[in-house]
């Protein structure tokens, strides 16, 4: 037996999934000795013998050598030398540490369990409770650190918002109070919160049964599940950006401030667009018929207005393919949702299928057949387009030979380099490949995309390999997100409380901003923020703001640049390129902290495929 292991140190060169393994799956510690980075001098070499130790009776309930990874190689991706302990045969629910028998180190703690991942599920789903726009977050919903009034309500913000290049003709106001922060910024980008509602619905509908009416929200205990209810919050919204001809408006651009509910400045929003307006087609095409099957006579007329909506915004936008707005060259919001002549038509195809699939209409049908592409490539900056093209091919009405082509070149594609082949030749030391060139601005939505492309082929039932095999691939995606990465990091604010012990201190939001006394960071504030937001990650293109170190407009702004950008996350490898912080400008945290509804989205959909 282990002689106390609870005593023993917690080292970050032995790194699991935090919150733990579902007990049927492949588990792997990654030994970690550092060669490269920030944490280069760090000595350590695994032992010869590891241990799974169960923390409550310290009972040693498997034991064994660890494989080195790559011949010894010294990773590029992580600048690490990596080895793998194999302790997939520990199936007994229980709390647990992986232990360097040898030299008396172990791992963070975690749990083997049915149910590991529904606590952090609820947490992640929860954060649009708190990104909601116009709604007052209070206790007993809102835990008491992070309650707040509601904001953009007061005159001249939301529900008196006003065309951004307009704002003193009071004909072009309009009542567009709702939806959510995007992401660290208030702003609202129409064609990416359609796509939120898009992903949202399609999160459901896979797994129907995990989306209880228990996520202590204020619609909780209605009848409807809690998620159901969050998409309703965001398709209100919607519905208030479309114009009377079927259009949508393209953006909203916020006053920020912390707490939200203290923002006071004017609210705008940005004209109609062709990329909004086919984006919403597809929310709104699903949504009718996502929300009939909850049996209810209110929600069933609801969706019925949304097909109408859908079909308007459609014709809208065959009619004007080209209406364009740029809206951070306008200055109505910083974040750019525009896309070229490719992202409408992709755009495009996609309402295409969704539009099919509410109303059987070969005028749809046809659109997808005659414009679809080849899917000769899959990664994660083309699923959303992927998947919609499956979802087209499992459709019953779909042409069969199209069907097929597209089931067909998807599993092809996902037999090639990047995808099995890395798998199968254990590319990656860290058992999560998207390759070096991929970590960029999100990479932790990256991760959680490239884990849904696997499982994609489970879903759509064209895989040529096991379930198990797929979700165990799956899996490994998120352990990275959860921990079983570098700098043994879990890519979520907060998370203490639910079993994490190095989960994000601090992150970049209007909200839990720098230097705030309640908000900045969970170890030097008064609270830190709200649990469970998915931060952007590891990041090596991050740099400060180009006017730094001594161009930043006087002595007093230079002085914020510092003499060098911070390392970390500046000139590390790939996977070392992160920190926690939230500096604004010129520091510039965002490209590697700051939340986004993307990302969010992206984990939850990956993460709710093993919630029971």
């Amino acid at each position: 037996m282990t002689n106390a292991p609870q005593s023993f140190p917690v080292v970050k060169c032995i790194v699991v999934d935090q919150f733990g393994y579902l007990p049927n799956a492949d588990k792997t510690a990654i030994l970690r000795s550092p060669q490269e980075g920030f944490d280069a001098a760090t000595d350590y070499t695994p032992g010869d013998s590891f241990d799974v130790v169960n923390l409550d009776t310290g009972e040693v309930v498997h034991s064994g050598a660890p494989s080195q990874w790559g011949d010894g190689a010294v990773n590029s991706t992580s600048g690490d030398r990596v080895w793998w302990f194999d302790f997939s045969g520990v199936s007994a629910e229980g709390r647990y540490a992986i232990v360097d028998a040898d030299q008396n180190l172990r791992s963070a703690e975690f749990q083997i369990t049915s149910n590991v991942y529904r606590p952090v599920l609820i947490q992640a789903v929860r954060t649009f409770f708190y990104q909601r726009a116009g709604f007052a977050k209070r206790t007993p919903y809102a835990e008491a650190a992070w309650a707040d009034e509601a904001s953009h309500i007061k005159p001249g913000q939301d529900t008196e918002a006003r065309l951004y290049s307009a704002t003193n003709d009071a004909s072009t106001e309009r009542d567009l109070s709702g939806g959510w922060y995007d992401a660290g910024d208030y702003n609202k980008y129409t064609s990416w919160h359609a796509g939120y509602l898009l992903g949202m619905m399609e999160i459901y509908n896979d797994r129907p049964s995990v989306w209880t009416d228990d996520f202590n929200l204020p619609e909780s205990g209605n009848g409807i599940p809690d998620l159901a209810d969050e998409i309703k919050w965001g398709m209100d919204w919607l519905i208030k950006m479309q114009e009377a001809d079927g259009s949508v408006l393209s953006v909203m651009g916020l006053d920020h401030g912390s707490p939200p509910s203290s923002a006071d400045g004017p609210s705008v929003y940005g004209p109609a667009t062709t990329n909004a307006s086919v984006a919403s087609a597809a929310a709104f095409a699903l949504g009718a018929e996502f929300f009939t099957q909850f049996g209810n006579e209110a929600l069933n007329a609801y969706a019925s207005d949304l097909l109408n909506r859908a079909q308007q915004a459609w014709t809208w936008a065959d009619a004007n393919p080209s209406v364009t707005f740029r809206n951070s060259d306008s200055g109505v919001a910083a974040g750019e949702q525009e896309v070229d002549d490719n992202g409408r038509r992709d755009k495009k195809l996609i309402a295409a299928v969704y539009l099919f699939a509410a109303t059987d209409e070969t005028v749809y049908r046809d659109y997808v057949d005659a414009n679809k592409p080849n899917i000769y490539w899959v990664s994660p900056w083309n699923e959303e387009l992927n998947h919609a093209l499956l979802v087209y091919a499992s459709l019953p009405n779909a042409t069969k030979s199209v069907a097929d082509t597209l089931n067909q070149q998807y599993r092809q594609s996902m037999q090639g380099t990047e995808n099995w082949a890395e798998v199968n030749n254990n590319t990656d030391a860290y058992r999560a490949f998207i390759g070096d060139g991929n970590f960029t601005w999100g990479s932790t939505r990256t991760m959680a995309v490239k884990g849904a492309t696997f499982y994609h082929l489970k879903k759509f039932a064209i895989a040529n390999a096991s379930d198990s095999a797929v979700d165990n691939v799956a899996m490994d995606y998120l352990h990275y997100i959860h921990g079983v990465n570098p700098l043994g990091k879990v890519y979520l604010s907060n998370m203490g409380e639910y079993g994490a012990e190095d989960s994000v201190d601090s992150f970049y939001h209007s909200w839990f901003t720098d230097g705030s006394a309640n908000w900045d960071s969970v170890s030097e504030s008064n609270y830190g923020p709200a649990p469970g937001f998915v931060v952007g990650g590891a990041n090596p293109q991050y740099g400060w703001d180009g006017c730094c170190p001594d161009s930043c407009g006087g002595s007093a702004n230079n002085a914020r640049c510092g003499m060098a950008p911070p390392s970390p996350p500046a000139n590390q490898p790939p996977m070392k390129s992160y920190a926690d912080f939230n500096d604004g400008w010129p520091i510039n945290s965002w490209s590697v902290t700051e939340n986004s509804n993307g990302y969010q989205l992206a984990y939850i959909r990956l993460l709710s495929k093993f919630v029971d």
